[in-house]
């Protein structure tokens, strides 16, 4: 593929707004290869995702974001420009399950998603062998309610250090405070249900007790409210009176593979974008 950029827009709706930012990418030379649009009417806002080829683009890299912002500053637009030979780096948060942990290595060592994993962070020293198997640096950073505070300064330091764009909650099972997703907001849960419910403890059983017919998984954005970050994705699969809950936990974690991975891979792709706690996700 060759380097592209993308051009992820949000404003309050307006006529000519797609001439407009088509024509910003024209008059420069460029040759768009993807574009997607969704208004939200009762919001008030036009969102879209336009990606195009950078050879032949008269704009250096540098100079592409002051030049768009001659045109989205009067539109009241927001927007974010990134670059497809800019290889985005993750930091793996775990606790002790490690399913979805060796998905993510496996899928990015097998280059379904471009991205680098140089660090996993962990609140036990269980998944170090993982690490050491991938050659991954492995941090442990134990977490109780007397030095929460303490450790996430340590976490942020060692973010800044890696220059990691993305944290992966993979089955990390600790509580990410207020403050530190303020400081790093760019983090990715997945939920071991279809949100919203049967969220606490033991959400397998309470299922089964329940007699549910389906069971899901969901990954989010995580922010200060617990649980109820912005959805990216979401997936569900059948149950029925003959499972019992080790069925549930086995088919559950399938799905907390695939719909965690779907997520990572929407965004390192560029495809979400947010919009109070809504997404919308250009496939």
């Amino acid at each position: 593929m060759k380097s592209t950029a993308t051009l992820l827009i949000s404003c309050p709706d307006q006529r000519g707004l797609v001439a407009k930012i088509a024509n910003f990418i024209y008059a420069n030379g460029g040759n768009i290869i993807h574009a997607d649009q969704h208004t939200d009417a009762a919001a008030g806002l036009f969102l879209t995702r336009i990606e195009w080829q950078l050879e032949g683009f008269n704009l250096p890299k540098d100079l592409i974001e002051p030049a768009f912002n001659a045109i989205g500053q009067p539109l009241g637009a927001t927007w974010q420009l990134h670059f497809s030979d800019t290889v985005p780096r993750l930091a793996i948060w775990v606790s002790k399950q490690d399913h979805c942990l060796f998905d993510l290595i496996w899928r990015q060592r097998a280059k379904e998603f471009n991205a680098e994993i140089p660090i996993i962070i962990s609140n036990h020293p269980d998944l170090q062998g993982v690490a050491e198997q991938f050659g991954i640096e492995y941090h442990h950073l134990p977490i109780t309610k007397h030095n929460k505070l303490e450790q996430e300064i340590k976490q942020l330091e060692l973010l800044k250090k890696y220059q990691i764009d993305l944290v992966v909650l993979a089955k990390y099972m600790q509580i990410v405070s207020a403050d530190f997703i303020k400081q790093f907001p760019q983090i990715i849960n997945i939920h071991h249900s279809f949100l919203p419910a049967f969220i606490g403890a033991n959400p397998y059983h309470r299922a089964f007790e329940r007699g549910v017919k389906i069971i899901g998984a969901t990954a989010h954005y995580a922010t200060a409210d617990l649980d109820a970050g912005p959805i990216i994705e979401q997936d569900v699969v059948r149950v029925s009176h003959r499972d019992e809950v080790d069925d549930l936990v086995r088919k559950g974690k399938d799905l907390e593979r695939v719909v965690l991975a779907r997520a990572v891979r929407l965004h390192l792709q560029n495809r979400v974008l947010v919009y109070g706690n809504r997404t919308v996700v250009f496939e």
